[in-house]
């Protein structure tokens, strides 16, 4: 089909999380023209995830404080963080806080941050905590995205990105009211966020779908760091996809479905529940592996989620952190620490995606990213606080850089391009299996050999799957999304096969150890039509 551009502008953002509306809204301080697509509503993707109770930001306690957060944040990432970026992203985050706080955003403090539980996860001491108040982001952003005269274009999914004399120039979009759409833009930011899309247990938005990683790899970009992604516990029931607060674990029973004790076989067990409060998602580096370990045991064992109850000690002298958390669950939840819950395992985080500069610019002319959907400033783990950090500091990073490109171009010159429509025959029931595939082979506990199988039925979903014409704007943006799920889901088990040791959040039953041979990061690049995983060459 042949699309006319429909709308043109300096700077084209996709995805509104965090990430990306610090990007429109800085492009459009530097006076230009923005234009802002988001699959979801506005203000969605992690950043906005009801399923949680605030946004956590860290950053240094001072100046002094910065190298240690430096050295912190690559001794938790197990050598597979940038140098570069990090010290790019620490450096940044002081003045981000600022300006949040300069337009107007209320941030949530502690009244007693020396409480041991706000130390973020993973880290060693206390920092700079705040907490953005959703209400507050939505209120200041939404008033700052009209004095800027961005205009939104809510539950657009973004298609393919069109490119130019070697430049990213613009993209095809699927709107819900005015169907498949061409944009020109002279700059583009992708900002669409992490991957949990491609499994089914996922405390993630539904928006949140792997496509912006798929799209760049696609035009060129690398992606880094693909084989690490959080782990984290998550409630079954009674409300489902609600994130599990890690701070109580030191006050859990955990039992399974036969009402077993699942830490019994441990002498130390109260020692690692104790440890497993200190972070959220899973990590193979530290002892308190053998609870999320137990966890996923128990479930494969009797099909069923593991069940928590409180000890009293925790309803009799609950810490400020902990106590925050239960009087959200009761207002939004109707759940008090009196109630039983089932919990499991969810895919939750991305700690790698596409390959940037300091300046969010990525290896494509016209291209920036920033947000859960690039890597290098995280590495195998992440420390608690840094994601919503990552999305202020790099979404204004983005939008200066995006916006000073777009100065020095041309007029938009995509008038007009030939896109070919076509859908996939029963795509749910396919996305269906691919989430299944994930989920089984994917998630805490990898092998090779599980591995090596869910490369091959992918493969085999990959050329069986039927592929016809169609003028119907639905049909072709879940047939588009779909192919790139899943040639990215193959390509995040290939680095995963890659990885043959056991390193921050991977896991590989069949390779337990971290080797110092492979402290070395896997990149993902576009050869000859396939995204093949290599370890990077160290200088």
């Amino acid at each position: 089909m042949r699309l006319q551009q429909a709308k043109s502008c300096d700077v084209l953002v996709v995805g509104s999380g965090i990430a990306g509306i610090m990007a429109a809204i800085r492009a459009a301080e530097q006076g230009c023209s923005v234009v802002l697509v988001s699959s979801g509503p506005v203000f969605s993707g992690s950043s906005f995830y009801p399923g949680t109770w605030g946004l956590g930001l860290i950053g240094p306690e001072n100046e002094a404080d910065q190298e240690d957060l430096v050295q912190s944040i690559l001794q938790v990432g197990c050598g597979m963080a940038d140098e570069t970026m990090v010290r790019t992203f620490v450096a940044g985050i002081h003045p981000a806080i600022e300006r949040v706080k300069a337009m107007g955003i209320r941030l949530k403090t502690a009244v007693d941050q020396n409480q041991k539980d706000f130390i973020p996860c993973f880290d060693r001491k206390h920092r700079d905590w705040n907490g953005l108040l959703f209400d507050s982001v939505r209120e200041v952003c939404k008033r700052k995205m009209q004095q800027n005269q961005i205009e939104t274009m809510p539950h657009c999914e973004l298609l393919q990105l069109v490119s130019k004399n070697q430049r990213i120039a613009g993209a095809v979009v699927r709107q819900k009211e005015q169907g498949i759409q061409l944009l020109s833009c002279k700059a583009l930011v992708l900002a669409t966020g992490g991957y949990g899309g491609l499994f089914e247990r996922r405390l993630t938005t539904d928006d949140v779908c792997g496509v912006g990683q798929w799209l760049a790899l696609e035009e060129g970009c690398s992606l880094v760091n693909m084989e690490f992604m959080q782990m984290m516990p998550g409630y079954l029931a009674p409300c489902y996809k609600t994130i599990f607060n890690e701070k109580t674990f030191r006050y859990t029973k955990l039992t399974d479905a036969e009402g077993k004790d699942i830490l019994a076989p441990f002498a130390d067990a109260q020692a690692l529940l104790e440890a497993r409060s200190g972070h959220g998602p899973f990590t193979s580096r530290l002892i308190s592996r053998q609870v999320d370990l137990a966890m996923v045991e128990a479930e494969k064992r009797t099909q069923q989620g593991v069940t928590v109850t409180y000890r009293p000690e925790m309803k009799q002298n609950m810490p400020e952190f902990v106590k925050t958390y239960f009087d959200w669950l009761w207002e939004k939840k109707h759940i008090t620490p009196d109630d039983s819950i089932q919990m499991a395992m969810f895919a939750h985080a991305a700690n790698g995606g596409i390959c940037i500069q300091p300046n969010a610019q990525t290896e494509v002319e016209g291209l920036f990213a920033c947000g859960e959907v690039t890597g290098g400033m995280h590495g195998a783990d992440r420390i608690g606080g840094l994601s919503t950090a990552n999305g202020l500091v790099f979404g204004t990073k983005a939008g200066e850089s995006a916006a000073q490109f777009a100065a020095q171009c041309a007029e938009n010159d995509v008038a007009e391009i030939s896109f070919e429509g076509w859908g996939i025959e029963e795509a749910d029931a396919l996305r269906s299996k691919m989430r299944q595939i994930m989920t089984q082979n994917a998630m805490v506990v990898r092998q090779g050999a599980a591995l090596q199988n869910a490369i091959d039925e992918l493969e085999a979903m990959i050329h069986t799957c039927k592929r016809y014409n169609t003028q119907d704007a639905q049909q072709i943006a879940s047939g588009r999304r779909l192919w790139a799920q899943m040639h990215l889901a193959q390509a995040i088990l290939r680095a995963e096969l890659l990885r043959t040791e056991s390193r921050g959040s991977h896991y590989r039953a069949d390779y337990p150890q971290t080797e110092n041979s492979l402290q070395k990061r896997i990149l993902i690049r576009m050869k000859q039509g396939k995204a093949v995983p290599y370890f990077e060459q160290k200088a």
